[in-house]
Order: structure tokens, then sequence, then C-alpha cells
């Protein structure tokens, strides 16, 4: 999970609260858009808490169903569309590099996805399939020949692939037997390591790459607009909204009042350290629904629609409210340090003996101080650090990249 860096001013500049380079765009205020990402990965940050720590949704009553069904499937989705936006900050933001700095962007994207591979593979020893760290480093492998594509390009790409890949999908999960997958797993390096093997993050994972590479393809279909002018905002908001009542109202529609219903990451984050967890396979009459984690065409299509308002909405907060944008440092902070405190949280978890989502579970404290003490170590360390812990080391692991030519 790469991190955003404002773009650079006029000097004397700004502090910087990120990594990656990124030029200033005409037509607005460049900061608060990229400002409006980094707290948009901090509200996706504690989305994943509120799934992996807080009440099972069966637990929670009035608002605090919403804040859980909202965090369901969402936060994850939301990761992985800021995920391919922060590709494209390497990549070149506007216009992708060309040449020798192109290549190089890509030496550093394809390191850190084995670093984010290894890591997530490190991880699922532990916490199971619930891990989304080693699919990253596949989805990033995979978009290595899509960098430089137009926003328009890769827009079409992201809903033909959202359209397309969950037929694909059934069509191969009803078609893989238990002696085939056995016989994969027999033979994967990765399954006799941890819980993840390669069938599970291609197909069979909770976040499998021939479905969520729609969400990457559509962050990086977001960072080539500047979505600091006006007129961008405004049709983003449009298509963002239009995705999201569409995708969901069409399921409810068509499949009935389950056709929401959380089918999948409730009962995940209450199994870390117990073993393998694979998405559930939808039968065909699931197909319609729109639950979160159901993997269907309607989820993925209507969690992009969420995805693009979250990040709107974030860079317009942001980028008018200059008051709420300095009240809000700390809570930015964690954002330029996502994968700090992603990774932080299941280690704290597991050291404080902190229960995941357990049904019986229906206070909401644990989560609310998970997300206190993210916003607190963030404000301090971001006051010393350039970067995160793990995004330094994510960095320095990328500098070999230099060196090609």
């Amino acid at each position: 999970m790469t991190r955003i860096q404002p773009p650079q001013e006029n000097s004397p500049p700004p502090p910087r609260t990120s990594t990656e380079p990124a030029g200033k765009l005409s037509g607005g205020p460049s900061t608060g858009r990229l400002v409006g990402v980094d707290l948009a990965r901090a509200l996706a940050v504690f989305g994943m808490y509120v799934v992996h720590i807080g009440p099972a949704l069966s637990s929670t009553h009035g608002a605090g169903t919403w804040v859980r069904y909202m965090a369901d499937g969402h936060s994850s989705a939301l990761f992985a569309t800021l995920a391919g936006f922060s590709l494209m900050l390497i990549a070149g933001r506007r216009e992708p590099k060309t040449g020798l700095a192109g290549r190089q962007a890509k030496a550093r994207i394809a390191i850190r996805a084995v670093v984010l591979l290894a890591l997530g593979t490190v991880l699922a020893t532990e916490y199971g399939g619930v891990i989304i760290l080693g699919f990253y480093g596949v989805y990033f492998l995979l978009a290595l020949p899509l960098l430089r594509l137009s926003a328009k390009a890769l827009a079409t790409t992201a809903a033909g692939l959202a359209l397309a890949t969950l037929q694909l999908a059934f069509v191969l999960n009803s078609r893989l037997s238990e002696s085939v997958q056995q016989t994969i797993d027999a033979y994967d390096p990765l399954k006799k390591i941890s819980e993840v093997g390669v069938l599970d993050l291609l197909l069979t994972g909770f976040y499998p790459t021939i479905t969520w590479m729609s969400f990457v393809v559509a962050g990086m279909a977001l960072a080539r607009l500047d979505l600091s002018a006006v007129l961008v905002q405004r049709r983003l908001a449009a298509l963002g909204a239009a995705l999201t009542v569409g995708a969901y109202g069409l399921s409810l529609l068509l499949a009935g009042p389950n056709a929401l219903r959380s089918t999948a990451e409730g009962g995940k984050s209450s199994s870390f350290g117990s073993g393998s967890l694979e998405a559930p396979q939808p039968a065909a009459a699931d197909l319609l629904s729109a639950g979160p984690h159901s993997g269907t065409t309607f989820d993925i299509i209507g969690s992009v629609g969420v995805a693009v308002l979250v990040i709107v909405g974030a860079t317009v907060l942001m980028g008018r409210l200059p008051r709420l944008r300095s009240l809000a440092k700390p809570v930015i902070a964690v954002g330029t340090m996502s994968l700090t405190a992603y990774v932080g949280h299941f280690l704290a978890q597991s050291m404080l003996g902190v229960s995941a989502g357990e049904s019986s579970q229906t206070s909401w404290i644990p989560v609310l101080l998970f997300i206190l003490g993210a916003i607190v170590f963030a404000a301090v360390w971001s006051r010393f650090f350039r970067r995160g812990p793990l995004e330094a080391l994510l960095n320095a692991a990328t500098k070999p990249a230099k060196h090609v030519r």
C-alpha cells in the first residue's frame, strides 16, 4: 500500500505528508486533492478496524448497524481503489513516465509487489486469508501493462472487468473440483508456507484478483484526472452516486430484500489464526445479490461507486475547508502511513488479546481505542519522521530500482 505525497509548491515547500512524488496540477488547490486522498485512506483503515475489531453486524443497532454495514467490504474495496491511485503517482500522475524514468517506475512497483506478497504471506501464517497484502502484490504486478493507458481507457477496462470477471470466476469455480484444487495446492510453495496460496490469490481467496482488479484499475483511472477541478469533482460525484444507487437498487429489485445482506467479512474477521479462509463462492441464484464480499457484479459496481464518493468527498472537504484540513491533520497522518496502521492493528490485537468481531461482542470501545491509538501514534511519529516505519522500509527496498537502465 503505497503512500501519497502532496505535490510540490513554489519555495518554500509545505511540509510533506507522504513519500511519493507528484507534480502540481492546474485548475485548483492540488494540496487539498492529495490530502483528501490521504484522508480517504485513513477512513479505509478505520473501516478495516471496525470490521476486524468492532461488533459483528448482528450485534449492532441503529447508527452502529450502518457504520458496520458500510465498513463491511467497502473499506477493503476503497483500499484497493486507492492502491490503484497510488500506483499512478509512481508511474506518472497525469502523464505516464517514459524511457528510463518509466522503466525505473515499473521496477519500483514490481519490487513493492514482491515485498507485499512476501509480507502478506508471512502474516497469513498467523491470521489466515483475512490479510490483503499478498493480494496487493498480485494486483500490482498485473497492473504493470496498464500504467500508460489514458483515464478513458482505464475506466473502460475497469468497467469491462466489473461486468465480465464475476461470470468468468463463477464458471472457473464451478469447474474447479476438490481433487484439482488439492493437486494445485500440493505443488504450490505459498500454500506450504501459509494458508493463502496461488489459487487463493487469483481465484478462490477473499480478495480474488480476478474480480478485485476492477477496483485497482478504477483507482488508476481516477488518478489520471484532475481531482482539484470543480467540473471533474461534480461529474465524479454524479458517477459515484449513479453507480451506487444503480447497482444496489437494481440488486434489491432483482434479488429481493436479502440482496444486500453481509455474507463475508463479519465472519471472516472472527477467524484470525484459525486456518484458511476462502471467499464464499456464490451459487447461480446469488449472482444478483450485492452483499459485502459477495463478489458479484452488483457488489463490485456498487463498491466502486462508494469508493468514488468517499475519495471525491474527502477531496472537496480538504480543498475547500482549510480549517477542517488543519483539524484533520492527525487523521490524515494515519493515511500517510496506512501500511503501518494496517499491519500494526493485527499485531496489537494479538498482543492485547482483543477479540475479533465475535458475535457476542457488542461494545464499540475496543475499536474506538484502536482508532484513537492509530491517530495518536501517526500524529506523533509524523512530527519526527518523514515516513511511517513500514513505509520507510518499503521505500528502502525499492532503492535498487534506481539502478535500472
